[in-house]
């Protein structure tokens, strides 16, 4: 019986543990689940749903006085401009520019040393600026006459 159980043992080499390759993991991606609720089919394509989706405040009443609040005194304004079209041009020309600020910051910041000397500059207008304006009580006020005097070249208000 023990010859019997020896012979049919397999031998010895086939017997160790082997190492088998795992699988490679597949990583989830994570989605933004949103609450949709189909509704009304087109009458050209019954096969597209339509997808209908509200967005609620957290406080209805206050937000909407304030915002017919804040609306109406802007058409208030928009109103009482007599040329619209240069307000137009004007605001037109600022976006340009703002853009085209944007293109000759990026090219300064593609060169090497330069924005290291840029950041020095800035520091030092900027120390500079806290020692001349802000740092002293009768440069603080020289300071806010400055900006009062050109809030009302700006405006116009003349009071």
């Amino acid at each position: 019986m023990a010859g019997m159980v020896a012979a049919a043992a397999p031998p010895a080499s086939l017997c160790r543990p082997i190492a088998v390759p795992r699988a490679p993991m597949r990583r989830r991606r994570l989605t933004p689940r949103v609450k949709t609720t189909p509704s009304l089919r087109c009458e050209d394509s019954p096969k597209i749903a339509l997808l209908q989706v509200q967005a609620m405040r957290s406080s209805e009443e206050s937000s909407s006085d304030e915002d017919d609040e804040i609306l109406s005194e802007l058409k208030e304004k928009w109103d009482a401009i007599e040329n619209k079209s240069s307000v137009l041009f004007y605001g037109g020309g600022a976006i340009i520019a703002v853009w085209l600020s944007s293109i000759v910051v990026k090219a300064v910041d593609s060169v090497p040393v330069l924005p290291n000397i840029l950041e020095l500059v800035g520091l030092g207008y900027s120390g500079w600026f806290v020692y001349r304006y802000l740092l002293f009580k009768e440069n603080r006020e020289e300071l806010a006459n400055g900006f009062d005097a050109l809030k009302k070249r700006i405006t116009g208000n003349e009071e």
